[in-house]
C-alpha cells in the first residue's frame, strides 16, 4: 500500500521552526495538481528541492521522510503561483511541469517514498488552503507555534487537519467477491467503499454501504486493515464480510457502473500498488482472505 515503506520513515511530527535545507523537497500544488519532474523512460518522480526556490522564506514544513524534509509555499503564495511566476519559468525550464497526484494510481512512479510524499501532501496543502479565514467569525487564521492547528486569535478557535473516516468492503459468496467500478472518475475494480455517517459505527457503515450500492445484506463483518488516504483526506478501514441470505445483486446505477460476483482467479487487480482495495483484492485472490 501507499504507506509501506519501510525501511524509510514517515515523521509527521509538528516543527515549526525547522530550517529548511538545500537539499530538501518544496510541494507545490495548483488546482490539485503537484508539481514535479518525470522521467518516462525510468518512470521515476522527482520534487523541486529548496535551492531551487527563491521564497525560502515562505516555506511551511509540512513532515519527513527518513532526514529529507517536505515544505511547501505558504498556502497564500500557493494561490498565486502561476505561470509568470520567474520561479515557475527556472522550474518549467528544469523539466519540471504539473500532474495530477490521482494520475499516479494509474500511472506508478518511483520512489515509493515521493508517491506517498504526494499523497500526504496534497492532504495537508489542501486542509491549509481551506483554512485561511475563521469559520466562526470570519477573521483570518494564523498557524499555531505548538501544534498542527490554524488559530483565531479574534475569537479562539483552532481548527486541526481533518481526517474523513470511510469503510472499504470485501463481500465474499464462497470462492467469490463482489467487485465494483465507479460510475465516474477511477475505470478500475474497486471494492465496495463510503464514508462514516455521523452516529454510526465503522461496522454499520460496512453494512449500510454494501446495502445501498448493492442491496446485498451482510454478516461476520471482520476488521483488516486501514490506511490513510491523502487524496480525499480519508482514514480507510477495510474489512471482509459475507453476503446474508440472497446474493442477487441490485446495482445502485446512480454511483455504479458494475458490480458483480468474480472469482479469484478472474480478479483483475489495479495498476498500482498503492491502495488498500487492491491488497484486499490480492488477498482474496490468492486465497488468504
Amino acid at each position: 500500500m501507499i504507506q509501506d515503506i519501510s525501511p524509510h520513515k514517515l515523521d509527521n511530527a509538528y516543527y515549526p521552526d525547522r530550517t529548511p535545507k538545500p537539499d530538501d523537497f518544496v510541494v507545490v500544488y495548483n488546482d490539485r495538481q503537484i508539481l514535479v519532474k518525470v522521467n518516462e523512460e525510468e518512470k521515476t518522480m522527482t520534487f523541486p528541492k529548496v535551492s531551487d526556490v527563491t521564497e525560502k522564506d515562505e516555506l511551511v514544513y509540512l513532515f519527513s521522510i527518513d532526514n529529507t524534509g517536505f515544505y511547501m509555499l505558504s498556502e497564500y503564495r500557493q494561490e498565486a503561483f502561476s505561470e509568470g511566476m520567474s520561479v515557475y519559468k527556472k522550474l518549467s525550464e528544469a523539466g519540471f511541469d504539473f500532474m495530477t497526484v490521482r494520475s499516479l494510481t494509474s500511472h506508478p512512479l518511483e520512489p515509493k517514498t515521493h508517491a506517498y510524499a504526494a499523497f500526504t501532501a496534497m492532504h495537508l496543502s489542501e486542509w491549509y488552503n481551506r483554512h485561511q479565514f475563521c469559520g466562526r467569525c470570519g477573521s483570518i487564521l494564523r498557524r499555531d507555534d505548538i501544534e498542527r492547528a490554524m488559530r483565531c486569535d479574534n475569537c479562539g478557535q483552532i481548527f486541526y487537519p481533518r481526517l474523513n473516516p470511510a469503510v472499504i468492503a470485501g463481500v465474499r459468496n464462497g470462492d467469490s467477491i463482489l467487485l465494483t467500478r465507479y460510475k465516474q472518475g477511477f475505470k478500475y475494480n474497486a471494492l465496495v467503499a463510503g464514508f462514516v455517517e455521523v452516529g454510526e459505527t465503522i461496522e454499520e457503515a460496512v453494512a449500510r454501504e454494501v446495502k445501498e450500492e448493492t442491496g446485498l445484506s451482510v454478516k461476520n463483518i471482520r476488521y483488516y486493515k486501514s490506511q490513510p488516504w491523502g487524496i480525499a483526506g480519508d482514514l480507510l478501514a477495510g474489512f471482509y464480510c459475507d453476503v446474508d441470505g440472497d446474493d442477487t445483486i441490485h446495482m445502485d446505477e446512480t454511483e455504479l457502473k458494475y458490480a458483480q460476483w468474480v472469482k479469484r482467479e478472474d480478479i483483475e487487480l489495479q495498476p498500482a500498488q498503492y491502495s488498500l482495495t487492491n491488497e484486499m483484492m490480492q488477498m482474496f485472490r490468492d486465497g488468504n482472505a
